[in-house]
């Protein structure tokens, strides 16, 4: 993947991660192995904390510090309201986009083949 779809893929992410929150409540972990699991098996986890970073910072989360075992706390992340605002938004700029692809693939997709 180049430069570019990684910059892509960084505000799809970010929308699919929202998405999963809304689901559930989740630790970092648990969100990249469920990436993983999805398919996204070429992103960093660092990159996945860098978005729950951002997503905090942004007031889309509500974080949770929950001791653990062993090391330091884990946080536990769960969609509010902004979150779920920001997660619609998501949704339909995602349906608007993948309409008009499909527009442009059929119209003029097709016919290079």
């Amino acid at each position: 993947m180049g430069r570019r779809d990684a910059e892509m893929l960084k505000g799809v992410l970010e929308g699919i991660v929202l998405a999963v929150l809304e689901q559930r409540s989740a630790y970092g972990y648990e969100i990249t192995s469920w990436l993983r699991e999805q398919g996204f098996t070429d992103i960093a986890e660092g990159t996945i904390y860098a978005l729950l970073v951002r997503i905090e910072q942004r007031g889309l989360v509500d974080v949770e510090k929950v001791p653990s075992a062993k090391g330091p706390p884990r946080k536990v992340y769960t969609l509010n309201a902004k979150g779920r605002d920001q997660l619609s938004e998501f949704w339909e700029t995602w349906t608007f986009l993948a309409e008009r692809l499909e527009q442009f693939h059929h119209h003029h997709g097709r016919t290079q083949q």
